[in-house]
């Protein structure tokens, strides 16, 4: 997010405020240039082209438009523009038949990817989006949450709707493979 914790909740109380007085033009006035560069940048790294994440930005506030009326407040509002972005942009994926298969299994890699790390913005000379398309859709979707997104184990396993152990689990035979790319130049 482009705004501190505090303003955040702030902004999300406001636009919960309009949308519990049915004021829906206005919440999503208040929204769009809140969570408009978030969801950009979330679909470009899950989309890898800019042109591709507009229109998958476009697409997703329409749909977010349509959807105000039925937000029930069950999760944070960023929780929820979340995971509709997340969910168009897999859609999206899966249209096009995007898959993506790695071995994960090579033993002796885990110290190398604990001192190589993977930052967003990180300035190890790692291109961190071109190895997140290299990985299965599951072990991308956990690190972009904790690392790209800084959610914590207990966000992101909420957000998937995954135990803790897999998200765990997952996250841990990511950064096996971002450590074997780095070992083997690939990256």
């Amino acid at each position: 997010m482009d705004a501190t914790p505090g303003s955040l909740r702030g902004m999300e109380q406001e636009i919960r405020t309009c949308l519990d007085q049915k004021q829906y033009r206005e919440a999503f006035d208040r929204l769009l240039p809140e969570f408009q560069n978030k969801v950009f940048r979330l679909a470009y790294a899950m989309l890898g082209e800019a042109g591709a994440a507009e229109d998958m930005a476009q697409d997703v506030f329409v749909r977010i438009w349509r959807a105000l009326p039925g937000y029930r407040g069950q999760s944070s509002l960023s929780t929820w523009i979340y995971a509709i972005t997340r969910n168009a942009c897999l859609s999206a994926l899966r249209k096009v038949g995007v898959r993506r298969e790695v071995s994960m299994e090579e033993p002796g890699v885990a110290r190398a990817a604990e001192a190589t790390g993977l930052e967003a913005g990180g300035d190890a000379g790692i291109d961190v989006l071109r190895f997140l398309k290299q990985l299965p859709d599951r072990h991308q979707q956990v690190l972009r949450l904790y690392y790209l997104e800084e959610k914590s184990y207990e966000e992101v396993a909420r957000l998937l709707e995954w135990p803790m152990g897999t998200v765990k689990v997952y996250l841990h035979r990511a950064r096996k493979e971002l450590a074997e790319a780095v070992a083997r130049g690939k990256i």
